[in-house]
Parts: C-alpha cells; sequence; structure tokens
C-alpha cells in the first residue's frame, strides 16, 4: 500500500458515489451508458471471486464488497428502479466488439492457465475499455450533464493515480504487473481528451459538450 493506492481507491470509490447520487437525487439515469455499468460490473465479479478464497487485509475485503454493490446497484437502477430514464436509444454500443477480443486475449496473454487466474485477466483487460460506450455515448448525444464529467473525470483520474502507484511499487518493491500496467495505460489513454475538455469547459462552468456527429 502507498499514498497512490489509497488515493486511486478513493477516487474510484467517489466517482461511483457521485454517479450513484445522481440518479438516485435525479430519480433519472439518462445521459449514462447502461452497456458501460454492466461492464464494469462484471469487471469486479470476475476479479474479485478471491473474496471466497484468499484474504489480504480488512480494507481489501470491505472495498471489494462496496464496489460490488455500487455496480450492481448502479446497474439495478438504470435497468430496473429508473428504466423508463433510460436512453436506450443512444446507448448503442455494440458490446460484442469489446468481449470477443478480451476473452480471447484473456487465454492468449495471462500468467497462468487457470480458471480464476483466466477471469482476474479478463477483469484487468475489461476494465481498460470498459468506459468506451460511456464516451461513445457522450460523442453521439454532443453533450453530458456537468455531475457525469465530474464521475467521469474521477474515474479517469483513479486510473493516473494507480500508474503513479505501479511506478512507485516498481521503485520500492521492484514489482512490475506487466498485464496491469499495459491496460492501464490504454485506460488512461482514452482519458485523456476527456481530461483536456474537462479542464477547459466544466472546470469554467461551461456544459461539456461536442460536435454532433455527421
Amino acid at each position: 500500500m502507498n499514498v497512490f493506492r489509497i488515493l486511486g481507491d478513493l477516487s474510484h470509490l467517489l466517482a461511483m458515489i457521485l454517479l450513484l447520487g445522481k440518479i438516485w437525487r435525479s430519480k433519472c439515469c439518462a445521459g449514462i451508458s447502461g452497456k458501460s455499468q454492466i461492464l464494469f460490473a462484471l469487471v469486479f465479479t470476475t476479479r474479485y471471486l478471491d473474496l471466497f478464497t484468499n484474504f489480504i487485509s480488512i480494507y481489501n475485503t470491505v472495498m471489494k464488497v462496496v464496489f460490488l454493490l455500487c455496480a450492481y446497484v448502479t446497474v439495478y437502477m438504470i435497468y430496473g428502479k429508473f428504466r423508463k430514464t433510460f436512453d436506450s436509444e443512444n446507448d448503442t454500443f455494440r458490446l460484442e466488439f469489446l468481449l470477443v477480443p478480451v476473452i480471447g486475449l484473456s487465454f492468449l496473454e495471462n500468467y497462468s492457465f487457470t480458471p480464476l487466474e483466466i477471469l482476474w485477466t479478463f477483469s484487468i483487460y475489461l476494465e481498460s475499455v470498459a468506459i468506451l460506450p460511456q464516451l461513445f455515448m457522450i460523442s453521439k448525444t454532443g453533450e453530458a450533464e456537468t455531475i457525469t464529467t465530474h464521475y467521469l473525470f474521477f474515474l479517469g483520474l483513479y486510473r493516473a493515480l494507480y500508474l503513479a502507484n505501479w511506478i512507485r511499487r516498481y521503485q520500492t518493491e521492484n514489482f512490475y504487473d506487466q498485464i496491469a500496467v499495459v491496460s492501464g495505460v490504454v485506460q488512461t489513454i482514452f482519458y485523456c481528451d476527456f481530461f483536456y475538455l474537462y479542464v477547459t469547459k466544466v472546470l469554467k462552468g461551461k456544459k461539456l459538450s461536442l460536435p454532433m456527429p455527421i
């Protein structure tokens, strides 16, 4: 554990709380990609199967349980409680374009050909692209609500902080996880353009808007 890991976890948790709070207060999930949330729930499910086999620390266990609960509550609110407000017409990203290559890569590139290890590897690869349906939805509608942009910012910040965490661990522990690092870099790259728009528009009180696709 180091400060970057802790800050990354807190940023991740804050992102999920912001999203849940937005949906609950407004009783509306317009502008939120249900497909991205399904992918994140799948990420946590396949990654945290070791909850039943491996105890690391109370902190680790509590965070895993909280992330799982937040992910599934979010999915329930989008497709269950507030499904009438869900913008399915714009949440049209084809999930098979992500799932098929991620599944294939998980079998080809992993540290150990065992069920738990393959599922863990699958979760790492999937997390790196799980935000794409949300970014696709924003590009399709041309805009995003301020609270949704805050959610995306803290989600991206979590990944950036984890990159710093891996650098720190390499310096202090000589630890290097190639699969996690490469996937984290890919995921952070997806957020770079959004970070620029967030700083230049949202932080100045403007609504994040994009040119509408032709």
